[in-house]
């Protein structure tokens, strides 16, 4: 069916980066987002967002009922677009500059080779910046360089740089030629007086950053101790988390996008660059799974840089996301003037839910550090010292309702999943305290830790419903609740757990698909049905694994694994058409992969694993 609206579809992007900052590019070859020069700067090109004022960057080959492909270069962020015909053939390749290191160039390179035949190329250049709130001027101030800049002082200039000239005559150019063998040169990157290359060197420079930062790539993944099944899946993703994580501060952001509606025509649309210590835990569990400690060491020390300067310096609480260099100000702005994707207003930058009581995050976050001191580096005892601190907080706090991990706005409730999360923080830090040696209250934290126990299992059981309920005297389920078996609060053999995994696939699953509920309804029944959340499939296949249900798990996860992009991508939610929805690429998803093929594959390699069922196919 032909595409009759003004935007393309989310699944239809691929995404570029350097460990700074990111860019999507269509699959057609239209870069149509970009924040420059970090991951929460405003935007140079933000067609996704609004189709005439966002701004874009095109070379578009003339090609007529070409085909096009798309992919990554082999276990790298390089990403290659063909526009194939019988006459001709033109690739395209696009990369930022990464080496590893935080000291190099912040750019985005484009390399056009012509491959088959004379290719005539539609050059679209409509940059925007300050998210289109300054305007735009253009000008050639050399043979191949193009300066673009505004009369805000505090927005760098920018330019584009090329290996062919940007002028024909005294007009710029709007399409040029490629020939056979021959290779055109972009440079996308903040004007500096003093870097102007010639045609030559722009040539020269670019092939010998794309062969550094293929080399670099590849032998990043070649350090991962994943061997298992669903290897091309399981590398995709950690290229992507590694992708949206920091190199200068280690800190990830939970996606590289802003305002994305999690329903066509919605207002939840929200700002996801910013370091959630919810996902950037969940993140780092991932590396550490897959031995990526280095990744989890320099979060370990970034957090660490958190907590001193929150609870010693500032006297204040942890907040539940921060900027991605630390700060904490992360105000809330509505860019009226953008139509938003689809038309879902508002569009906004910034996110209010920084001010939101979620207790959860106390549970993630020591669960992570409690793995990294068990399976990377021994922790400090002053690092210790700020983890006391935070199990003081969860005392005094974890029968207090909150906004929850949905962060709901509306209202705070007593969610199971805050619960669950705030027995594994004391759990964890009792273990780690033990196996430590560190001084700490055992007798009180084990009270504690045994109330919350009992209070779950007595709170949040519904007999009518024959399941846990995921707030208190709530009668219907909601995909957190899958949480439990898989942080150990309860056996995935328990006869209630065993009755909560039915009621939810009967009650919350389309597919493979499963839903979250936001309040005490039938997520099916709304109006404005947001689509299913993407981790909850893969936390459900996850708990029938360890549940001993391999072949359904297996045959669910590889199902599910279908509604991935053409690059093996997953966005924050997905729709019953297929359709993405929310912000893309979402570590959150990706991370549950992670860990449900870790246990996929360990668990279907066990040998004496307690498989307690087959699964017919039909």
């Amino acid at each position: 069916m032909k595409n009759t609206s003004s935007y393309y579809a989310i699944e239809d992007y691929g995404i570029i980066g350097n460990c700074k900052t990111t860019a999507l590019i269509h699959k057609t070859g239209s870069i149509d987002f970009f924040c420059f020069p970090n991951f929460d700067s405003p935007t140079l090109f933000s067609r996704l967002l609004d189709h005439k004022k966002g701004g874009f960057f095109h070379t578009q080959p003339q090609i007529e009922n070409a085909t096009i492909h798309q992919t990554y270069i082999q276990n790298t962020n390089v990403l290659l677009t063909r526009y194939i015909s019988k006459e001709q053939l033109v690739d395209i390749i696009d990369f930022m500059p990464f080496d590893g290191k935080t000291s190099g160039t912040n750019e985005i390179i484009r390399v056009i080779k012509g491959i088959e035949g004379n290719t005539n190329i539609q050059l679209e250049i409509e940059p925007t910046f300050n998210y289109n709130r300054d305007t735009v001027q253009k000008e050639v101030i050399a043979d191949n360089r193009l300066k673009l800049f505004c009369d805000n002082k505090d927005i760098a200039p920018m330019e584009i740089q090329s290996s062919l000239s940007f002028l024909k005559g005294k007009s710029e150019i709007s399409n040029f030629t490629i020939e056979k063998g021959e290779a055109v040169i972009f440079v996308i990157k903040q004007f500096d007086e003093d870097t102007a290359d010639a045609k030559e060197a722009i040539v020269s420079k670019s092939r010998e950053k794309l062969r550094t930062t293929v080399t670099y790539w590849q032998n990043w993944m070649k350090t991962s101790t994943y061997k298992g099944d669903w290897t091309p899946y399981v590398n995709r993703s950690a290229l992507l988390l590694k992708l949206l994580t920091s190199a200068e501060h280690g800190s990830p952001v939970a996606a590289p996008t802003f305002s994305l509606p999690e329903v066509l025509g919605g207002d939840k649309n929200w700002d996801y660059r910013y370091t959630w210590i919810r996902d950037a835990s969940f993140t780092m569990y991932a590396f550490i799974r897959l031995g990526f400690l280095s990744e989890a060491s320099q979060f370990m020390m970034w957090i660490q840089a958190r907590l001193e300067k929150d609870l010693l310096e500032l006297n204040k609480d942890i907040q539940i996301m921060y900027c991605v260099n630390g700060s904490r100000d992360l105000t809330e702005v509505e860019l009226e003037h953008y139509e938003g994707y689809e038309k879902s207003k508002p569009v906004l930058i910034g996110n209010a839910a920084v001010n939101q009581l979620q207790l959860d995050i106390y549970g993630e976050l020591l669960d992570t550090i409690y793995l990294f001191d068990k399976y990377g580096e021994e922790i400090s005892y002053s690092f210790w010292s700020l983890i006391v601190k935070l199990v003081d907080t969860v005392i005094e706090n974890w029968e207090k309702p909150d906004h929850g991990i949905w962060e709901v706005r509306e209202s705070q409730r007593h969610y199971l999943y805050t619960k669950v999360m705030c027995w594994v923080a004391v759990d964890r830090a009792i273990r780690l305290g033990k196996k430590r040696s560190f001084p700490f209250p055992e007798v009180e934290w084990i009270k504690v830790r045994d109330q919350i126990f009992t209070y779950v299992y007595e709170e949040f059981w519904n007999e009518s419903c024959n399941s846990f309920v995921h707030f208190k005297e709530a009668s219907t389920l909601d995909l957190s609740i899958l949480i439990m078996p898989l942080v150990r609060m309860i056996s995935p053999y328990d006869k209630k757990w065993v009755a909560t995994m039915e009621a939810i696939e009967d009650k919350i699953m389309h597919d493979v698909l499963i839903y979250r509920n936001l309040n005490d309804t039938n997520p099916f029944e709304d109006d404005l049905n947001e689509g299913a959340f993407i981790i909850g499939s893969f936390w459900f296949v996850e708990c029938l694994s360890r549940a001993g249900q391999l072949e359904k798990a297996e045959y669910y996860f590889q199902k599910l694994l279908t509604y991935s992009n053409h690059l093996d991508l997953f966005a924050e939610e997905i729709d019953k058409d297929g359709k993405f929805l929310g912000n893309f690429p979402q570590a959150f998803s990706h991370l549950g992969l992670i860990s449900t093929a870790f246990s996929l594959n360990r668990n279907l390699k066990e040998e004496s694993f307690n498989v307690t069922t087959e699964y017919d196919l039909f």
